[in-house]
């Protein structure tokens, strides 16, 4: 019970003391604009570490080498190193298409893998025709499919021809598809 010396008098105003204080308040105010400014520095910072990681791998051009000395006509398995961005990290690897010149001096160049099952191919001069040995998929010179399971034609690369020089830019596709899905 409260004395009655400690009781306000009779008609008297009274007051208590707030519930929160000015200290409180602009504590919270700073916390608060502590997490902003902490989630606006980590967004940035969080794109830059994980978006190399979900960009698809990027090929360039690699040269090749002079078209001069491409029979006409005829599939010529060519070799060449191809560097190839993935995330952070670049990797050069040895790699090998198939470049025909045609006669009006244009060059098609095809992916040597098998659209079927991706077993590698070989180009039979015998026979004039490029044979899989995997599952007997058989394709002539403009990659058209002659026989086999093979569900579509040889994949052709992007290739080009500057100042004599033949350039390709390596892709792989998926295989068994009826139509070419780059990986």
């Amino acid at each position: 019970p409260m004395a009655a010396r400690d009781a306000p008098p009779d008609g008297a105003l009274v007051t208590s003391a707030p519930v929160g204080t000015r200290r409180r308040f602009f504590a919270w105010v700073t916390k608060s604009a502590m997490g902003v400014i902490g989630v606006g520095l980590a967004v940035p910072l969080i794109g830059y570490a994980v978006a190399p990681a979900l960009k698809r791998r990027e090929s360039s051009w690699n040269e090749i080498g002079p078209i001069d000395q491409l029979p006409a006509g005829e599939p010529e398995q060519l070799e060449f190193v191809n560097s190839v961005k993935d995330g952070w990290r670049t990797a050069s690897v040895k790699k090998v298409v198939w470049a025909i010149k045609q006669p009006a001096g244009t060059v098609v160049v095809f992916s040597p893998i098998c659209p079927h099952l991706g077993c590698g191919f070989r180009w039979d001069s015998d026979d004039k025709k490029f044979k899989c040995p995997c599952h007997g998929s058989v394709y002539d010179v403009t990659g058209k499919v002659l026989d086999g399971p093979a569900p579509r034609p040889l994949d052709v690369l992007p290739s080009k021809v500057e100042q004599g020089r033949l350039w390709v830019t390596y892709k792989q596709y998926k295989s068994g598809l009826d139509r070419p899905v780059e990986l």
